[in-house]
């Protein structure tokens, strides 16, 4: 059995963002490099708001870019084990049943900042008799119940931000399962952590204190903590706060955009480290440089449209092979597919601009002609050879109406590249003649 066991815990309660894969790209190269276990684990225990369209969705993308799991778990199959858990530590003297309500909560909170006091729960929930809680059972009210914490210094050496330790006695008991029954997060992320072997957890430094607290769970269940890295949180470009813009950097909509896996991947798997972004051949070069100790503790800077420069160095690096079926679907012959990869290959960024060039060929551009250029341009394709053309009759054609016409250089090839292709840079046009299907311009 591997050594080495990760997982990717997303809930589907919506689809993977930029931030989430992050997270997952962190611990599959983890667990890859080592040849351990991936995990995918779907924390469902929010029945009302986790989809099964959001699961199919999550395992598409992460199919979508190539990161293959060893196995599928789901929470919402591991109630039993929850309660069984919850049962062992409230033997052990580790559960406690509470009842106050938000708005106590939160004027308690008040009150002890106004004192200057951090606003940590006062356990006052702990010292109620079964007489007093059976009162405000009476009274209507439902209990819910926190991990008792043993007030010491939590300490472990993060992967990422190096030794830490936390005062548990500035944090507050953690409710873990509510009064409507749900098991929370830091409760069935310890269980599941512990029964499924994990060794090794990548995750936001957003999460250090719930693994503080966490790590006291999984020793109270006789477990061994596994290791963990806290990885930065993503900024905007300019360094404003992401995390309100992450659903509208999800995956999904990025591939709509025509981001390339191979360009997110391999920005993902070097954004925050000290190590270049550089565009990778393949996932297993990631995973052969991929070294989490490499990355920092600051914020990290995310700008989508630096995917966009990586996506166009892996599109021109495409042989035809990989983009045959593309081509063939916008009508392009098999005999022409070559040349005409060649030449769209260097003039495109996302595989969907091909149709853009595929047009121009078929149909033909509408023409950019100057006035002054219009009686040149008319007497010009005049002169234009019959069919078929090849990439010799650029040059012949051009020499001919440099003679005729006395024009030369720019003022001679800029004008005719304008009237056929309707923009005034591109590819050679001894390449684009042969292509042309039609000519609008004349």
């Amino acid at each position: 059995m591997s050594t080495v066991t990760t997982r990717f815990a997303p809930s589907p309660t919506g689809y993977i963002h930029v931030g989430n894969l992050r997270t997952a790209l962190m611990n599959y190269l983890i667990t890859r490099k080592a040849g351990g276990t991936f995990i995918l684990r779907l924390d469902d225990t929010d029945q009302e708001r986790s989809k099964q369209e959001y699961a199919d969705g999550i395992m598409a993308d992460l199919e979508w870019l190539g990161l293959h799991w060893d196995r599928v778990e789901k929470q919402s199959l591991r109630m039993d084990r929850y309660r069984q858990a919850a049962d062992d530590l409230r033997a052990k003297g580790r559960f406690y049943e509470c009842f106050e309500s938000p708005v106590e909560l939160d004027l308690k909170r008040k009150k002890q900042l106004n004192m200057g006091r951090p606003p940590v729960y006062d356990r006052a929930s702990l010292n109620l008799s079964e007489a007093d809680r059976e009162k405000m059972r009476a009274e209507g009210r439902d209990g819910y119940w926190r991990f008792l914490l043993n007030q010491n210094r939590i300490e472990w050496k993060d992967g990422i931000l190096g030794p830490i330790s936390i005062d548990a006695a500035s944090v507050s008991d953690p409710v873990l399962i509510r009064a409507d029954g749900q098991v929370l997060y830091t409760f069935a992320s310890s269980v599941d952590d512990v029964d499924m072997g994990v060794t090794f957890i990548v995750r936001g430094a957003d999460h250090v204190t719930n693994t503080a607290t966490q790590i006291q769970i999984m020793e109270a269940m006789d477990g061994t903590p596994p290791n963990f890295a806290h990885h930065s949180l993503l900024t905007g470009a300019k360094g404003e706060e992401l995390s309100k813009r992450l659903g509208t950097l999800s995956l999904r909509d990025l591939r709509a955009q025509g981001v390339e896996p191979m360009a997110l991947l391999s920005l993902m798997a070097r954004l925050g480290s000290s190590k270049p972004v550089e565009l990778a051949r393949s996932v297993q070069d990631l995973i052969d440089g991929f070294d989490v100790g490499s990355f920092g503790a600051a914020p990290t800077k995310f700008d989508a449209e630096d995917l966009f420069p990586l996506t166009r160095a892996h599109v021109q690096s495409l042989p035809l092979p990989a983009v045959a079926d593309k081509i063939e679907a916008l009508g392009v012959t098999k005999a022409e597919a070559e040349d005409f990869w060649n030449i769209a290959k260097a003039n495109i960024t996302i595989l969907a601009d091909l149709r853009e060039w595929a047009d121009l060929f078929q149909n033909g551009a509408e023409p950019l002609v100057e006035p002054e250029d219009a009686d040149f341009v008319r007497q010009a394709i005049a002169m234009l050879p019959a069919k078929p053309w090849t990439k010799a009759t650029w040059a012949e054609w051009t020499e001919a109406v440099k003679t005729a016409t006395g024009r030369k250089g720019k003022a001679l090839y800029m004008p005719l590249r304008k009237a056929l292709t309707g923009r005034a840079n591109g590819p050679e046009m001894a390449d684009v003649l042969p292509l042309l299907k039609v000519i609008r311009a004349g």
